[in-house]
């Protein structure tokens, strides 16, 4: 098999030929490969982000595509903006924010783009010594043209080729952002919270629309955010985003289309919950203690004929810091747990560092083509 074959074989409940190695190589890895600033990656799409991953992808020949999911206004019911730059730094580093020309407003937060790490995101202009509303800013000039929506879908999915799978976005799982204001003003007006979960599933149900009408349809949907259970307790999740993702993935179900949830830190309520009470499809990434609160043998015991697990190596002590050994070590230990009748991907406990020696990398890799058969 493929890489392609081998994840859609675990997507449709199918036995593949071995336990799939998709790490979460989404933002760092591939930047660093390029050799260039990262905000040539991240602002002037040079290589833009995904063309960077799939280079990286068939450098490691990883199991790929979990991790391709920005492809503009795929659907055309985004409210149009511009990034602009609001300021500069001595060492090179600038700051970008998104104006919205309909109403004349920015957003509320800001970017701050760095040589030699991703943008620093969801940060106030007031905390970094910027105003709430810009005096002086530059447009963006530079950027590399590439194609939009659909079309960058469509050649996304043609580079991609049989390196993996590639997915398109429906719902959220996560309502409430990472703002301590958020979390105040759901308690102030819960109501307010619930209309924009309304707002969510009737978006989900326009966009499941258009893509019941593709030719290609997309191997699986993105149905779930960073923190599911981080800034959302788990009543909150239930009132808010259950309704979602059951909606959601029901939807899904009808059209035959697998789905995807990736919610780092705490997420053994949230497979429950998924099982019992969705179609969701794949899991990830069953972050272990202190930042997550999984143990990948008991979701197996429990869920593993139920829900395709995907993780869960620690990304800081076993992938950026150990050996080799440790990681195929760590790896086999993932396979043992988890592998066993299929329901399985190997991955890791969300991203993989910037500074992961590479080879750690090719030892995941090459654990699960050889000890990861069945």
């Amino acid at each position: 098999m493929n890489s392609r074959d081998r994840l859609l074989a675990v997507l449709h409940g199918e036995m593949p030929d071995c336990v799939p190695a998709c790490p979460d190589i989404s933002n760092m890895i591939p930047a660093r490969l390029t050799g260039k600033p990262f905000w040539d990656i991240y602002v002037y799409q040079d290589p833009p982000l995904w063309q960077a991953y799939i280079e990286a992808a068939r450098y490691f020949d990883l199991d790929a595509g979990f991790e391709l999911y920005d492809f503009g206004d795929l659907f055309g019911d985004e409210t149009p903006h511009e990034r602009r730059i609001v300021a500069r730094r001595e060492d090179g580093s600038f700051v970008t924010r998104e104006y919205f020309p309909l109403t004349g407003e920015w957003s509320k937060y800001v970017e701050v783009h760095t040589a030699a790490m991703p943008p620093a995101a969801m940060i106030k202009p007031e905390s970094i010594g910027l105003p709430a509303v810009p005096g002086d800013w530059e447009a963006i000039t530079g950027v590399r043209g590439w194609p939009r929506g659909m079309d960058l879908w469509k050649h996304i999915k043609h580079e991609l080729g049989d390196q993996g799978v590639l997915g398109m976005p429906s719902g959220m799982s996560t309502l409430i952002v990472c703002d301590p204001d958020d979390i105040r003003a759901y308690y102030a007006h819960p109501e307010k919270f619930q209309q924009r979960g309304e707002e969510m599933i009737r978006r989900a149900e326009q966009r499941m629309e258009i893509i019941a009408g593709l030719e290609e349809k997309p191997d699986f949907l993105y149905c779930g955010s960073s923190g599911s259970l981080v800034w959302q307790s788990p009543k909150m999740f239930r009132a808010l985003a259950l309704p979602v993702l059951k909606r959601v993935t029901e939807m899904a179900c009808d059209l035959g289309i697998p789905t995807h949830v990736h919610s780092c830190g705490p997420e053994r309520l949230l497979v429950q919950m998924a099982v019992e009470e969705t179609c969701l499809t794949v899991i990830d990434p069953l972050e272990i203690r202190p930042m997550g609160d999984c143990d990948l043998r008991e979701l197996k015991r429990l869920y593993g004929n139920r829900i395709v697990l995907k993780g869960n190596l620690h990304t800081t002590d076993v992938m950026l810091l150990g050996s080799v050994e440790q990681v195929v070590r760590a790896s086999r230990k993932c396979i043992d747990d988890a592998a066993s009748g299929g329901g399985f991907i190997l991955s890791t406990g969300d991203q993989t560092p910037r500074d992961t020696p590479l080879e750690n990398i090719f030892a995941l890799v090459e654990t699960a083509r050889t000890y990861g058969r069945y």
